[in-house]
């Protein structure tokens, strides 16, 4: 009750904000504390403007702080749930706040690694390079003499993000009891999987480990460069990277006057993102210009890495084949695959859904190459999901910001080039590969390694419940038990899964038994 009371309360200070910029609507539109909404637009001067919604709330989500430019970001994604226009606006919030004072950045840096900050480092330059909504970043050199990136949390960030991810959690649970029809959304598993995006941030050695296994991931590419970890100076909230210098890159002028070919840059970082998506299943998951970067060797620099993504090899494999049965208008290849990895239940039409793929697809894919976008068409596809009853799939949603990011990247370097395109013989070939039948008959060795070593705590497990069973008897539940006294038919009803449990044991003790003999 008391947390419900404190969450009202905060609830009804972010409502003022909303309402200060004209930005009620999210909260209007999903039902949700609606007394809470209407107190806050009775209590608060709106800022008349013809800004577009998305850029109402936008500027909100600035000033509201840290955990809401975070949150806002990773909605800017969900065409599905706001719309594409909301959703292009929300991909410009940007995650600048002014700096905190390099004082408080020092003393976290002496607190964490245990010594004098001129013990740690030969220079320390107090003004920040860069300053974001969870750390900032200083540069510096070490005491042995190599320049580096020192990145530092600021200061109560852990606490404020614990105090907003509750409320967050609150409201989608809100949302699932309240209304229904959201549920398909997964409103409580999408802050979930922002929380532990969060937890990943706010925790600077998983950064750093983030890090290294992307450097070895990518070490067969010799055109690619990743910051090497200064592990003696990085803890929980301090993190020491190698300082690489390069040219951002969108910055296509200066490129081309330091001898850089942008064609050749837009085809290699192509096939990075190929390779860290399908062949690794581990990519950068913000890859905006301000963390990728040119070396004078022409090699791309990639850092910051508090947002990764991974993909499993069979959603690989899936991916892979939605994108080039879109790419090929083959949309009963498109459709299959969904119903065949389950993301669209059983029962709907499957040509009906073929034919929705086709109204996504015709008017993306009948464009000239360069304007066809395939994070806008995940966008589409997404935006669909309401009438087929497809669940979100977290693990896409950032794939589909990934993609936008480096479309919008590769599309300033030279907009007459699609990404896409140059990565398809790539994924081809990774797909006939995958799909070999060596490659699958190794999958399913792997899939029975796996079954069997379970094996063993399945037996454990059966031996300690026949134990039990011996010495007290089966043991039921109260619930169970006063079910089971409530009448006839309400026994036959639950007696037979227990007919059918004790079937399946029995069929458990035969089976070890064999694999004993």
């Amino acid at each position: 009750m008391l947390a419900s009371l404190r969450h009202l309360a905060r609830l009804l200070a972010i409502a003022r904000t909303l309402a200060r910029h004209d930005a009620l609507f999210p909260l209007e539109e999903a039902g949700l504390a609606l007394p809470v909404v209407y107190l806050a637009r009775l209590l608060t001067r709106r800022r008349r403007t013809a800004a577009r919604p998305g850029e109402r709330l936008v500027a909100a989500l600035q000033e509201l702080g840290p955990s809401f430019i975070k949150f806002g970001q990773a909605l800017s994604v969900r065409s599905d749930v706001l719309g594409e226009s909301m959703a292009d606006d929300l991909s410009a919030l940007q995650d600048r706040l002014p700096p905190f004072p390099a004082a408080a950045a020092r003393a976290t840096i002496e607190a964490e690694l245990g010594k004098p900050l001129d013990e740690l480092y030969a220079s320390f330059v107090d003004e920040p390079v860069a300053a974001a909504s969870i750390a900032q970043v200083h540069y510096a050199v070490t005491r042995e003499g190599s320049d580096v990136a020192v990145k530092v949390l600021r200061p109560g960030i852990e606490a404020a993000f614990a105090r907003d991810l509750a409320l967050f959690e609150w409201l989608a649970a809100l949302a699932e009891k309240k209304r229904p029809e959201l549920r398909r959304l997964k409103p409580m598993e999408v802050v979930a999987f922002f929380r532990q995006m969060v937890s990943l941030e706010l925790d600077l050695r998983l950064e750093a480990a983030a890090a290294s296994e992307f450097a070895d991931s990518l070490a067969d590419d010799p055109r690619v460069r990743i910051p090497k970890v200064d592990w003696q100076r990085t803890s929980r909230r301090v993190l020491t990277l190698e300082r690489i210098e390069g040219i951002p890159i969108d910055e296509r002028e200066a490129l081309v006057a330091h001898g850089h070919d942008p064609d050749a840059i837009i085809a290699h970082a192509a096939e990075s993102f190929f390779n860290q998506v399908f062949r690794n299943g581990f990519f950068h998951a913000d890859m905006h210009p301000g963390n990728l970067s040119i070396d004078e060797e022409g090699r791309l620099v990639m850092v910051d890495f508090g947002i990764m993504g991974r993909i499993e090899p069979k959603t690989r494999a899936y991916l892979a084949e939605m994108l080039i049965g879109f790419l090929e208008g083959d949309y009963r290849r498109v459709a299959d695959v969904h119903f065949r990895a389950g993301y669209v239940p059983a029962r709907k039409s499957r040509d009906a859904f073929m034919q929705a793929c086709r109204a996504i697809g015709e008017p993306i894919l009948n464009k000239p190459l360069h304007e066809i976008s395939l994070a806008r068409l995940l966008g589409q596809l997404f935006a669909v999901t309401e009438t087929f009853e497809m669940e979100t799939q977290p693990q896409l949603l950032l794939l589909q910001k990934s993609m936008l990011l480096a479309e919008g990247v590769g599309r300033k370097l030279n907009p007459e080039i699609n990404m896409w395109a140059l990565a398809r013989p790539l994924a081809e070939r990774w797909m006939r590969e995958a799909q070999a039948p060596e490659a699958v008959l190794g999958e399913v060795v792997q899939d029975i390694a796996a079954a069997a070593a379970g094996l063993p705590g399945l037996a454990r497990e059966t031996q300690s419940l026949l134990a039990d069973f011996k010495e007290g008897g089966l043991k039921l539940h109260p619930d169970t038990i006063q079910a089971l006294a409530g009448g006839r038919s309400g026994s036959r009803t639950l007696l037979w899964p227990l007919w059918v449990a004790l079937g399946l044991l029995v069929i458990a003790l035969v089976l070890l038994a064999r694999a004993h003999l």
